[in-house]
């Protein structure tokens, strides 16, 4: 047990401290942090231009800056000052309120129109101040303004099947889907190429005279799956610190807060029953991916490796993508019950609602007991694949290494 431990290790430990590991560690971070860095510094760049804000009220003047600080050049403050402003290209324009015969009005000033998003703002900020003009000069009872103020309310009531939880359901489906795919081609090459590079080398034989082939079969594996959790540990603490810092940050919690619950049910489709499928997926891709290492003729032949496994997933992602609005024809059903398929495809029957729990219950237990077969299958005949280094057709070796479980 303890030679078991020590491939282990020594697996996880070669993986982990390579660059390739922590190039895919950091490479979701890396653009999660430069699309939140372009957000910070359009926020902090604000508008392209400004205009200037003249009156003779100054109240009116600083109410309207107050909420419309990022369009305005507050530092003018007179009509012949923005003149010059506008001459020198400083500002595109100046806006000036002005009161005559209890009409409140705007004119702006500029060479081109005004701020597509900055007009419908300066329409709103004169109809609250010809309403407040309006009441000052038709003298009413506290009573009769109380009335005038009586605001109307509005509410949405929602069917369940809503539009929204549409779209929650294909940005989910979407983000299974890839993450799945990603994942394991990455884990796929990087099994595929640990395996083939022991090919052909005399240290195998040292190896298999102290501990069996089953035994370091295993300990490979082990040390891959170690790399996959950490990966996927890393990746859900490193998202929720992420999530909570979007919440507050100032660049995105308008925006987190404005869509909170669609959000929230796409991390509670994602953290799921769906998180095991993707791990299990994984794992039967990453032991399918060492047999086919462990086929190669020699070496240098290892980024071929994967090449099997590789076909095998491109198959289960277009077929998911292909069936991802029609989850309950035969096809989909079936396939969500077939190891190396049912990664793919029972999420999307979860994600849609159409699956029982027995059935989740049931693909699962397919998929573990699989798991556990191939490798005990791959373990017993791992030294007969491993030590082949003859220059055959993959057809012969792969005879070959069969041939040896029943030796």
């Amino acid at each position: 047990m303890n030679k078991l431990w020590t491939v282990t290790l020594q697996t996880y430990w070669h993986q982990v401290k390579s660059w390739s590991f922590l190039l895919l560690i950091l490479g979701p971070f890396f653009i999660i942090g430069c699309s939140a860095l372009g957000g910070a510094i359009g926020a902090s760049s604000g508008p392209d231009s400004q205009i200037a804000v003249i009156s003779s009220n100054e109240q009116i003047r600083q109410n309207f800056i107050k909420n419309n600080d990022k369009y305005v050049d507050a530092k003018i403050k007179t009509a012949k000052s923005a003149k010059k402003a506008v001459k020198k290209e400083k500002v595109d324009g100046y806006l000036v309120f002005e009161t005559q015969k209890n009409q409140v009005k705007a004119i702006y000033h500029g060479a081109s129109p005004i701020d597509d998003e900055l007009k419908p703002k300066v329409k709103s900020y004169l109809q609250v101040l010809q309403s407040q003009l309006n009441l000052q000069q038709a003298q009413l009872a506290p009573r009769q303004i109380k009335a005038l103020q009586q605001q109307p309310k509005y509410r949405e009531v929602l069917q369940k099947n809503h539009q929204g939880d549409k779209l929650v359901k294909m940005v989910s489906l979407i983000i299974v889907i890839m993450v799945v795919y990603m994942v394991l081609m990455s884990y796929s090459s990087i099994t595929a190429q640990e395996i083939a590079s022991e090919k052909g080398t005399k240290i195998m034989e040292i190896i298999f005279s102290s501990t069996t082939a089953a035994k370091y079969f295993l300990g490979k594996i082990l040390g891959i799956f170690g790399v996959i959790f950490t990966q996927l540990i890393i990746y859900i603490v490193g998202g929720w610190a992420t999530y909570r810092w979007a919440l507050h940050a100032k660049i995105t919690a308008s925006f987190m807060h404005n869509n909170q619950v669609v959000i929230n049910k796409i991390l509670g489709n994602l953290l799921n029953v769906n998180l095991i499928f993707l791990i299990l997926g994984v794992i039967i891709y990453t032991i399918l991916a060492a047999f086919s290492g462990a086929l190669v003729a020699k070496p240098e032949d290892s980024s071929k490796a994967a090449q099997g496994t590789t076909m095998l997933s491109l198959i289960a992602f277009f077929l998911s993508f292909a069936l991802i609005t029609n989850p309950e024809q035969i096809l989909p059903q079936v396939l969500s019950y077939v190891p190396f398929f049912s990664s793919f495809m029972m999420p999307i029957r979860i994600i849609n609602g159409h699956v029982g729990n027995m059935e989740v219950i049931l693909s699962l237990v397919i998929l573990i007991v699989s798991i556990v077969a191939l490798t005990v299958y791959i373990s017993k005949i791992y030294q007969g694949v491993i030590l082949q280094t003859e220059d055959t057709s993959f057809w012969k070796r792969l005879k070959r290494g069969l041939a040896y479980s029943k030796a």
